[in-house]
């Protein structure tokens, strides 16, 4: 008999709202259409850190033909005690034609309605935050028509 693994459990790390701008369409690129999304801004917080998400960032998307964005964030925060940690969030967003719409015309869209989820990886050269980039990340998003939300949970 095989041995019955344990599920991992998720660690609550901290919780962000990253404010955009409006989005660079580059138009259709073969499997879908390519836009870059600035980051502007924000801020963090969570048990063991917080502070500001840093301007000029950006959101690489592409929209694909069969209705799912493949998204590729890529920003730095800056932490209340000084230290710089780098972020590169993977991501997939998808749901109803209806409410991807919604989404698109900038429209409240309740989060339950689509999936928005990714696998996140850190980098700092601060010691003290050193663990974050030793550990699998995955985050749940939900977006807003100024920003998006995204929850950090330390798979353990």
């Amino acid at each position: 008999m095989a041995d019955v693994e344990t599920a991992p459990d998720l660690e609550f790390i901290f919780a962000a709202h990253v404010l955009v701008d409006q989005p660079l369409d580059l138009g259709d690129i073969g499997k879908g259409a390519r836009r870059i999304v600035p980051i502007v801004g924000g801020e963090f917080s969570g048990p063991q850190m917080r502070g500001k998400v840093l301007p000029g960032g950006a959101d690489w998307q592409i929209l694909r033909h069969d209705g799912v964005s493949e998204l590729e964030a890529r920003y730095t925060l800056r932490t209340d005690d000084g230290a710089l940690i780098h972020v590169r969030n993977l991501a997939l967003r998808h749901g109803p034609p209806q409410v991807i719409a919604a989404l698109a015309a900038g429209q409240p869209t309740d989060p339950q309605s689509y999936y928005f989820r990714g696998a996140t990886f850190f980098e700092t050269g601060a010691a003290r935050y050193a663990w974050i980039g030793k550990h699998i990340v995955v985050c749940t998003g939900e977006r807003e028509p100024t920003g998006v939300k995204l929850k950090f949970y330390q798979l353990r």
